[in-house]
């Protein structure tokens, strides 16, 4: 396959609403990396954070935004490497880590302090090619739809990996709160691990989603008490919680609809802070946990419940000309499920 010199990418040039879809230069892989012809990439939140500025650490413009990436490996770096060229392989927000410190080598490189970020730190997968580090990359199960995918890479994983440290059983409770991109594929993972899902939304078009995909009961916010509707349908709160919703509401709510001894665990990034009503939840022995993406066995066990049709991610395609449209639907929350690039 001849490689060109250039490629068409979506560029954050400054922080703002917009990003620019121009003629870039193609990257040259270094040692343990590949480079990678673009398939798909799915469009995260993050990367909308990302092209605004929003975190307190914040990407370098210019950089092309994408952790969601799916394409054939089309030429290596020096070295050895755990992939061929040909391969189907993904990026992901973890793109690297050290491999060395206490976290890495203890199952949580997801929290190493040189870990670097896909599209973020590193350019990412809004363009025709990509760079991946061949350590991380996860391989693609033969014949995935790469639209269809690509958004395991970080809404799945991400949220894979977040039931996970609910600690919630099989057959006992877990509230999904925000049937977005990452909450509709976390109803299915509930569902695929034994759990009984309660979603909580305030669409009515998102609860109807979730109740396809496997939600046994649903709660409006905008109509009724979130935390009374759980405490009520459950006999006394939800074994676990997980909140993917961006509003600051929902984090407080959370804390009303657990059960005792139950865990609350934090995804979504709002901006703003919320009060903890420490004795309550010391008397009640709730546990409050953040989890950010997973790690590189998360990654393999979530692809692996999708090969399975586990997991099906509701996705619609658009073009890499379609960005600043599709992340203006999404400052509106006008967007069901999740939106992938095809190239």
């Amino acid at each position: 396959m001849s490689v060109p010199t250039t490629m068409r990418a979506a560029v954050v040039e400054e922080f703002g609403p917009r990003v620019t879809v121009k003629e870039i230069d193609l990257p040259q892989p270094g040692p343990f990396q590949a480079l990678v012809k673009l398939k798909a990439s799915g469009i995260c939140h993050t990367d909308l954070h990302a092209a605004h500025g929003d975190w307190p650490v914040k990407p370098a413009p210019p950089f092309v935004p994408g952790h969601e990436g799916v394409g054939e490996i089309v030429e290596l770096g020096p070295g050895e490497h755990p992939v061929k060229v040909g391969d189907i392989v993904g990026n992901a927000w973890l793109w690297s880590a050290c491999g060395a410190c206490e976290f890495c080598r203890t199952g949580r490189e997801t929290y190493c302090d040189e870990a670097e970020y896909g599209g973020y730190t590193v350019n990412g997968s809004f363009g025709e090619y990509m760079l991946v580090d061949t350590r991380y990359a996860p391989l693609i199960p033969e014949g995935a739809d790469p639209v269809e995918v690509a958004p395991i890479l970080c809404a799945g994983v991400t949220v894979y990996k977040a039931l996970k440290v609910t600690e919630t059983k099989p057959s006992q409770f877990v509230v999904i709160s925000g049937v977005g991109g990452l909450g509709h594929l976390a109803v299915q993972y509930a569902r695929a691990m034994g759990m009984r899902v309660i979603a909580v939304d305030i669409a009515d078009e998102k609860l109807d989603l979730a109740q396809r995909v496997g939600a046994e009961y649903t709660v409006n916010a905008r109509e009724k008490d979130p935390a009374a509707a759980v405490q009520e349908y459950t006999e006394g709160g939800s074994h676990g919680v997980l909140i993917t919703a961006v509003h600051p509401q929902a984090f407080g709510q959370a804390l009303e609809m657990v059960r005792k001894n139950g865990t609350v665990v934090f995804v979504g990034l709002p901006p703003g802070e919320f009060s903890v009503p420490i004795f309550e939840s010391v008397l009640r022995g709730v546990t409050l946990r953040g989890s950010m993406v997973g790690t590189r066995q998360d990654m393999a066990e979530a692809l692996g419940f999708y090969a399975r049709g586990e997991v099906t991610p509701h996705v619609t395609a658009c073009g890499l000309d379609e960005v600043n449209d599709v992340f203006a639907r999404m400052e509106e929350n006008k967007i069901e499920g999740r939106m992938s690039i095809k190239y």
